[in-house]
């Protein structure tokens, strides 16, 4: 190791400076115990990524590790705990799926009644969703909430000294790549070898998007739309971007979307397989619709008039 250090000069006859020098491992509580600020040189993240591995995930991953096991394991139990305190999302994240799944058949028949007039079908659908309660934004909300938990994780990873060296299964040391072949030439952007948990996390991905795809009206490309088709493209894309990406990344964070991934298929298989009841969710939502309308709320309405607006301007346009 080599380090250039500058220190300050005032042409003085003499001058002291005053240095610590500090020989150890990187891990978080050793250098917070020295107290002179050298914990804050580990990068766990900026802003609210930072915020969520310092409070939540760095001590659960210690309290885990306290027992001694394996830090193998130790991941398995931290991704075990994330999904469960994530579960009321997924929870609320299907639902709003299962809602817009049983709702297709309606709004299909919606575009073949107006046509190919795109602002009366808007117009419609806004109106069918007002009726029948559903919120198509209520799945987005849920998936932006966990955002900071994957973000956080992909910096705690890489920052964490007891990965190094450890190491799980066919994995030497967590804390880098875990190479099973070497290709003997270099990929651009992928590297000279395979990394096999990586492999797994990307073939994981593929049946995670293909699952949501088929729980998500409109992911799957069937509606013949150029916007579904392009979020098709979009979903196999990213398995295939993140192989090159992880590849030469730490295995343990691997290993996490992995089990993450594994972990949320099974979820949403055992919701839609025994807990929600589609044909339930369809009677409610008719019987939300038979219901006298509702009053507008601000935000709807706001919507649909500007939708009339544009819907007359292009009436007088047609007109001219």
């Amino acid at each position: 190791m080599n380090a250039n250090i500058t220190i300050p000069f005032d042409g003085k006859r003499d001058e002291k400076f005053a240095m610590q020098y500090y020989f150890g491992p990187n891990r978080h509580e050793d250098l917070e115990a020295v107290a002179i600020g050298l914990d804050e040189s580990l990068d766990y993240g900026w802003g609210i990524f930072g915020w969520v591995n310092i409070i939540l995930i760095r001590p659960v991953f210690n309290f885990l590790n306290g027992f001694g096991i394996s830090i193998g394991i130790v991941i398995l139990l931290l991704t075990l705990i994330i999904k469960s305190f994530l579960l009321p999302i997924t929870w609320k994240t299907y639902l709003s799926s299962a809602k817009m799944r049983v709702l297709k058949p309606e709004i299909e028949e919606l575009k073949k009644k107006n046509g190919g007039d795109k602002v009366k079908q808007q117009q419609a659908t806004m109106a069918l969703y007002r009726q029948t309660g559903v919120n198509p934004m209520a799945g987005c909300i849920p998936m932006l909430i966990q955002m900071p938990i994957l973000f956080a994780l992909f910096r705690f990873f890489p920052a964490t000294f007891d990965l190094r060296q450890k190491s799980f299964l066919w994995a030497e040391d967590l804390s880098t790549y875990d190479s099973i072949y070497d290709l003997g030439f270099n990929i651009p952007m992928y590297g000279d070898h395979i990394s096999l948990f990586t492999l797994m996390m990307a073939v994981s991905m593929i049946f995670y998007t293909k699952a949501n795809s088929q729980m998500t009206p409109g992911m799957g490309g069937d509606d013949g739309g150029m916007m579904a088709g392009q979020m098709k493209m979009m979903t196999y894309l990213m398995p295939i971007m993140m192989l090159f990406f992880f590849n030469s990344y730490a295995a343990g964070l691997s290993f996490y979307y992995l089990i993450a991934n594994v972990i949320t298929i099974g979820q949403q298989y055992v919701i839609r397989k025994w807990i929600v009841d589609e044909d339930k969710l369809h009677a409610k939502i008719q019987a939300n619709k038979a219901k006298k309308k509702k009053k507008k709320g601000g935000f709807a309405a706001k919507l649909e008039q500007r939708m009339k607006d544009a819907q007359t301007m292009q009436a007088q346009r047609k007109k001219k």
